[in-house]
């Protein structure tokens, strides 16, 4: 009597990795690093054209006649003339292997922008501006906010509120505030976006004439203006802001109040906590050093608080960038 003889079951990868103690990982690194001791030999395929029939195709498509034709238009045109050659798919191929795809279009392209790659140093060397609108008393009426930013020390040289966006009032605010922090020619780079106003013709003339230079955000490009992003995102997301202003003295009032609690009493991260006026009005080395020796004298009463010795706090960044170049 003959016994059958039973097969063992098959266990998958997990089960068998699990009864062994080792992990899938395991298992499929060194699956991976395993040499591969023979390679199959891709064998052409019998449906493939031969070279004179594909050298045929591709004088159908760089004929005179076809030349201005897509793929799809050429096989369409010789089906209803009773000739076929190959797929579609085959003769973007054979065009592929010959180098000759391309747009076919005489298609406008769009000019690449320079990315603005600008440096301060030290106050009233870098400026930015920006216009935001600020909600009315009524559905769809706003008003607009221009600020204008010293990137270096993060205050506020000049704001306006305005019933509307104007080239002329935005004029007006760069020339009353260069006046007032007393530029001198070739000194300062003002940057701003794309928008309307700040392309002007009167703007552009206007820093001109100061010896100003210009620069812009690139098109469709959010992060090439971040210190003025930033500061109305402090100026919005302020506990006090309100949802709509009553009136244009309503939002006067208000941004009186808000611009100098910003300049005179926000301690802004990206200045060490300090506020915007200490940097602007050169006080921020001194209040630095004056933090520093408390720093020291707490450390020495109690050494064993500070597990990583003696403090050292953080100290002003001595250059402020808009998108600070990659290092070679």
């Amino acid at each position: 009597m003959k016994i059958a003889k039973q097969e063992a079951p098959k266990l998958g990868v997990a089960d068998t990795c699990r009864t062994l103690g080792l992990s899938r990982s395991t298992y499929y690194r060194h699956k991976k690093e395993l040499p591969v001791t023979c390679k199959s030999s891709r064998v052409d395929s019998h449906r493939k054209l031969n070279s004179e029939e594909e050298q045929k195709v591709l004088s159908y498509l760089t004929s005179e006649r076809f030349v201005d034709s897509s793929v799809p238009e050429v096989y369409a045109t010789l089906l209803d003339e009773g000739i076929y050659l190959c797929s579609t798919r085959t003769m973007y191929r054979i065009l592929k292997q010959h180098k000759a795809i391309r747009e076919r279009r005489n298609q406008r392209r769009h000019p690449k922008y320079k990315k603005p790659e600008l440096l301060a140093e030290s106050v009233n060397q870098v400026w930015s501006w920006d216009i935001t609108k600020l909600k009315g008393p009524s559905k769809w009426s706003h008003y607009h906010l221009y600020v204008i930013l010293d990137i270096y020390s993060r205050y506020v040289v000049g704001w306006m509120v305005a019933e509307r966006e104007s080239a002329s009032l935005a004029k007006l605010l760069i020339q009353e505030t260069c006046e007032r922090q007393g530029i001198k020619k070739h000194q300062l780079t003002i940057h701003a976006d794309r928008g309307v106003s700040m392309r002007s013709k009167l703007v552009a003339q206007l820093m001109a004439d100061l010896g100003i230079t210009k620069t812009h955000s690139r098109p469709y490009v959010s992060d090439d203006n971040p210190y003025s992003e930033s500061q109305f995102k402090t100026l919005k997301y302020h506990p006090l802001f309100p949802r709509e202003f009553g009136s244009l003295e309503d939002a006067r009032s208000y941004l009186q109040t808000f611009f100098d609690w910003y300049n005179n009493k926000h301690r802004h991260s990206g200045i060490a906590m300090l506020t915007p006026k200490d940097v602007h009005t050169g006080k921020a080395d001194t209040i630095i050093a004056q933090r520093q020796d408390v720093m020291i004298s707490a450390y020495e009463l109690h050494p064993e608080r500070f597990v990583k010795g003696q403090p050292k706090l953080k100290r002003l960044s001595k250059k402020v960038w808009i998108n600070k170049p990659r290092a070679a």
